[in-house]
């Protein structure tokens, strides 16, 4: 097969399962060198196991998200030893408790906002500037409907992914005279522990594997992909396609 992201290095955060980690697989399947960020370092082991199997190389940074000096090393280490970055997907979320505003504990939404919201500004703030130093950077942040969508008791997953669009789109607009192409990525419902934990009684068969959805994801990292600056894409059983929030004039 044809490895065309060969000599391009890329960030994955949560790359130990779900979408992060069908990422990190398809990235390394086409050339791409994968830094791969967890907290298991089991996860990650499996994971180097199954990206050595494809073809592919990695290497494993096993740390939580939320240590936001670990992400400052990770972005000097990178600099250190391959002098730029290509391509970062953040992916790392988390659901946080579906519960009444009022019933939520501070410790828990402090949690959501500093793995969906802070960690992705850290890591903005370490690894801008070797993207940079690419030809063809590439930032692509995991979002969801949950953005603007509201439901009552999603309370701190929904602010947060809100939060992280108005991170991503300032990030956008700082980006415009730069190498590097910003984007989002909301896969939709997926069969993955997250959705399991949101919809305990739903049958998982039921919505596309996070296999099939990372698929879509891979694909706007690819050197052909032409994404338009700053818009949102959705995985689709179709193909991907341009997402418009329900405000959005159509076009």
């Amino acid at each position: 097969m044809t490895r065309e992201l060969e000599n391009r290095i890329a960030v994955v955060t949560g790359a130990s399962r779900g979408i992060g980690k069908y990422a990190a697989i398809g990235l390394a399947r086409n050339g791409a060198h994968v830094i791969a960020l967890a907290r298991t370092q089991g996860g990650l082991e499996e994971l180097d196991d199954e990206i050595k199997s494809a073809g592919g190389s990695a290497t494993l940074v096993p740390a939580d998200i939320k240590d936001f000096p670990a992400l400052d090393r990770l972005g000097a280490a990178i600099y250190e030893r391959w002098g730029k970055l290509d391509i970062l997907i953040g992916n790392a979320g988390i659901l946080g408790k579906l519960s009444p505003l009022g019933h939520i504990e501070p410790k828990t939404w402090d949690e959501v906002m500093a793995v969906n919201v802070t960690a992705n500004w850290r890591l903005i703030r370490s690894l801008d500037p070797l993207l940079k130093r690419s030809d063809d950077g590439r930032a692509i942040f995991v979002t969801s409907g949950q953005a603007y969508k509201t439901t009552a008791y999603w309370g701190p997953y929904s602010t947060s992914k809100a939060a992280l669009e108005a991170l991503v789109g300032t990030y956008v607009a700082e980006s415009a005279q730069t190498t590097v192409s910003v984007n989002m990525f909301s896969p939709g419902p997926t069969r993955t522990r997250m959705r399991a934990q949101a919809m305990p009684g739903e049958d998982p068969e039921i919505v596309p594997s996070a296999e099939t959805v990372a698929e879509q994801l891979v694909q706007m990292c690819l050197p052909d992909f032409r994404a338009v600056r700053g818009a949102t894409y959705r995985y689709a059983p179709t193909g991907l396609f341009k997402f418009k929030r329900p405000a959005e004039p159509a076009q």
